[in-house]
């Protein structure tokens, strides 16, 4: 269908950058008032001021009056857990009793929970419910999205879950990276054994991760109590071997070197950064790595936030995610995310935008087909209900600002 969306109030995050917007850039996310939006066979193809237009609206299969109504590309959410066979509300209510997320780890909760009932449930219920949290999801606003294992922490059940993965990827309307993330934890038989179980991975489910073409991104939880900086080097190290490039868990709990290792292993992004001092800041500002920021997972457990204003201001590339899973962040909503970052990090609006769709894309890899307002990029894009500027959408975070959201030129609501 060819379609034309004129009389736009606002066409914004109007960019195509070659590489991760930092520093000042980060806090530009470029718009045009009064804009046309030329869409044909799901791509971009053509926009601009509407006092300068030269198409004929009869030329169009489709019209669309976009008057008082603001558009920008649909979010980019580089970090999710979107398979998992059930909910952990109980954890939600030790939390609110006092108990950390390490206490809860250490009885088996946390992801242990998750694996135990992800083991017991079958792929097409996996797959099934995964589906309905996708839809939700971009009827929330995003566009593309990159989805972790590591609920299964057994060959069996790490495949399951990729291969769930890979069914969501053939089926979604939008864009989906894998991460491979069977470096979680450690089972609660490899406690002591851990050597074991590092074998496991390296010898056994890597290589068939890799020769079923089941993942994108190798992904290790470089942490105290979970894998620690040489851990995490080898595993990585062997998952590049087999084509993977490196995601990191990094510095959640504590300054744990995830940061590091990942830049020396030149990772796509290290995501979390709610613990980081200097030397982690530094390294990061100097490096091609993301840093991936989740503030909604600091919301739920009520954890410090990332020092965001530092890391813009030193250098370094940042990009907004959900961290959307069962037992630390059950909310896949973006919305909610580029609020929180503004209320919480105090990033500008505008630095939140950038972080949230192009950065997000950058981090996953997708730059060249989503993540802005580009020709020949996908519109995947989020047309909001009418207001004012673009500061209400975070402004607001109790409602819920869109109007419709597309995807492919469709709208998918």
């Amino acid at each position: 269908m060819n379609t034309l969306i004129k009389h736009i109030r606002c066409l914004a995050g109007v960019q195509d950058p070659k590489t991760p917007l930092r520093k000042e850039d980060l806090s530009v996310f470029p718009s045009i008032q009064d804009a046309y939006l030329i869409i044909q066979g799901g791509e971009i193809t053509a926009f601009g001021k509407m006092n300068e237009r030269t198409f004929i609206e009869d030329d169009f299969d489709r019209v669309i009056d976009a008057a008082d109504h603001f558009i920008l590309p649909a979010w980019c959410d580089s970090h999710t857990h979107l398979v998992f066979a059930a909910t952990r509300e109980e954890e939600f209510v030790d939390k609110i009793k006092g108990m950390t997320y390490a206490e809860i780890a250490s009885k088996g909760g946390g992801i242990l929970n998750s694996a135990r009932k992800l083991q017991a449930c079958s792929e097409d219920e996996l797959f099934s419910l995964a589906w309905e949290r996708l839809q939700e999801a971009i009827r929330l606003g995003t566009g593309a999205m990159e989805i972790k294992s590591g609920y299964g922490l057994t060959t069996a059940s790490e495949l399951k879950m990729l291969r769930v993965i890979k069914r969501l990827k053939e089926k979604s309307p939008i864009p989906i990276k894998a991460s491979f993330l069977g470096a979680h934890a450690f089972p609660i038989e490899y406690k002591e054994n851990r050597s074991e179980y590092i074998r496991i991975l390296t010898e056994e489910m890597i290589p068939q991760v890799a020769a079923e073409n089941l993942a994108d991104y190798m992904d290790v939880f470089c942490e105290q109590g979970f894998f620690d900086p040489q851990e995490t080097e080898t595993i990585l190290q062997v998952a590049a071997g087999y084509g993977l490039r490196p995601k990191i868990h990094a510095n959640q709990l504590s300054v744990s070197g995830g940061v590091e290792v990942g830049v020396r292993n030149q990772a796509r992004s290290v995501d979390h950064l709610e613990c980081m001092d200097d030397a982690a800041i530094a390294c990061l500002a100097d490096a091609e790595t993301i840093g991936t920021l989740l503030p909604g997972c600091s919301l739920f457990l009520r954890a410090p936030y990332p020092p965001a204003r530092k890391l813009v201001e030193q250098g370094a590339a940042i990009a907004l995610a959900s961290d959307f899973n069962p037992g630390s962040s059950p909310s896949y909503n973006m919305n909610l995310v580029v609020s929180l970052a503004c209320t919480q990090m105090r990033l500008l609006p505008e630095e939140a935008f950038n972080a949230a769709t192009i950065n997000g894309a950058f981090a996953m890899d997708l730059n060249r087909s989503v993540g802005s307002i580009a020709v020949g990029k996908s519109a995947n894009l989020i047309l909001t209900k009418p207001i004012n500027s673009l500061a209400y959408l975070p402004y607001s975070f109790g409602e819920n600002p869109i109007h419709r959201v597309m995807v492919n030129g469709e709208f998918y609501n």
